[in-house]
């Protein structure tokens, strides 16, 4: 899973064969997982993360969305355009 970003020990990235889905990142830290949608931020699913955990990563995806999205472009070619 490549890495676009990392914050307050959030790593944010997404997998190889996602190419076929709309943008999206995937969530890990001290082992639970999360899955968020991009253009729009929502909440997809959830592996373990605490409530505020998951308030807390929606707001930096929110501050992030555009840069992870350019990555996600970079990795994958414009496929959302």
């Amino acid at each position: 899973m490549p890495t676009v970003l990392q914050v307050r020990g959030y790593r944010f990235g997404f997998f190889s064969s996602d190419w076929h889905e709309p943008y999206h990142v995937h969530v890990t830290k001290g082992g639970c997982e999360a899955k968020f949608w991009l253009r729009p931020v929502r909440f997809v699913e959830n592996y373990g993360f605490r409530a505020h955990e998951l308030r807390t990563t929606f707001g930096i995806l929110q501050e992030h969305e555009d840069e992870i999205c350019r990555a996600w472009d970079e990795f994958f070619g414009e496929t959302q355009g």
